[in-house]
């Protein structure tokens, strides 16, 4: 399960502060796929990288299976990401001088696994890669690059996988050939994805969406139910937020937005989040 409580993102943009994030409270529950959608700029990037303990918030805590990772230092935390989160990357971040087979297998190597060379094979055999598993990325497309990154978040068999724009930088066939592998996985392993995306059609292909707007949460439709067995999709419903928003309209006559928080990370989402807010950054294409 991931919780966020209060949490929100403020770096300083010259002598003056910005908030990427503004205060957010969410909780996804174990099994779920789950899309954060928004512009660019909106914090959706920021958010991910919240998640994965890439960046700290500037407030707020951040649980991972009720484990509080903002209080965790560096080689505990990295511990954590190892055995409970894969990370899917929009630029696929391929080490270029090792095969798809090697890029699979040195993950688990790394982290000791015994059977690290047939998993490796079995891997990529799941996303359809066995005949090129001996290329090198240089020799493979950009959705064969994908999907051996896609193999590699799934090397340690992590119960969540982050994916931050994973079909932004590929052909329209290509990116539901990820989208769709993204789902088999979730179906067959009950994996929790929170996939990352400015494509609304993607998103409700999910169980549930958080939109995001310059750092707010403007629509909350995350499920409450965890899927039936951690498989398939759980009943849409309304965020908790949401819904406590709606009766403070019906008791108050006006409506007001409970705001929520993001933080950047360390692979630079809050730099990109933050340009685009304040109109200096270019769109991103993805």
């Amino acid at each position: 399960m991931i919780q966020l409580r209060e949490v929100s993102k403020t770096v300083m943009s010259g002598s003056e502060p910005l908030t990427i994030l503004h205060p957010l409270t969410l909780q996804i529950l174990r099994g779920q796929f789950v899309a954060i959608v928004g512009p660019s700029g909106s914090g959706k990037s920021t958010l991910l990288g919240l998640i994965a303990g890439l960046d700290a918030p500037t407030t707020g805590e951040v649980l991972i299976d009720e484990v509080d990772i903002t209080k965790l230092d560096e080689d505990s935390l990295a511990r954590l990401r190892g055995e409970k989160i894969g990370f899917v990357f929009q630029f696929f971040h391929l080490i270029p001088s090792l095969t798809a087979y090697e890029n699979v297998a040195v993950p688990m190597e790394i982290a000791g696994v015994a059977d690290a060379r047939q998993r490796a094979a079995s891997l990529l055999e799941e996303v359809g890669l066995t005949g090129r598993a001996h290329h090198y990325p240089s020799q493979l497309s950009g959705g064969e690059q994908q999907r051996v990154a896609l193999a590699r978040a799934l090397a340690n068999d992590p119960p969540i996988v982050l994916a931050d724009e994973p079909t932004g930088n590929l052909d329209t066939a290509n990116g539901r050939h990820i989208m769709e592998l993204l789902r088999s996985i979730h179906a067959a392993r009950g994996t929790t994805i929170v996939l990352v995306t400015h494509d609304a059609e993607l998103a409700a292909m999910t169980d549930g969406r958080l939109v995001l707007r310059d750092g707010r949460v403007v629509e909350d439709k995350l499920a409450l139910q965890p899927p039936d067995g951690a498989r398939g999709l759980p009943e849409q419903v309304e965020g908790r937020q949401a819904q406590s928003e709606r009766a403070e309209h019906a008791s108050q006559g006006e409506r007001t937005e409970e705001p929520r928080v993001q933080s950047p990370s360390s692979l630079d989402f809050a730099r990109d989040d933050a340009g685009a807010l304040e109109g200096s950054a270019p769109e991103r294409s993805s």
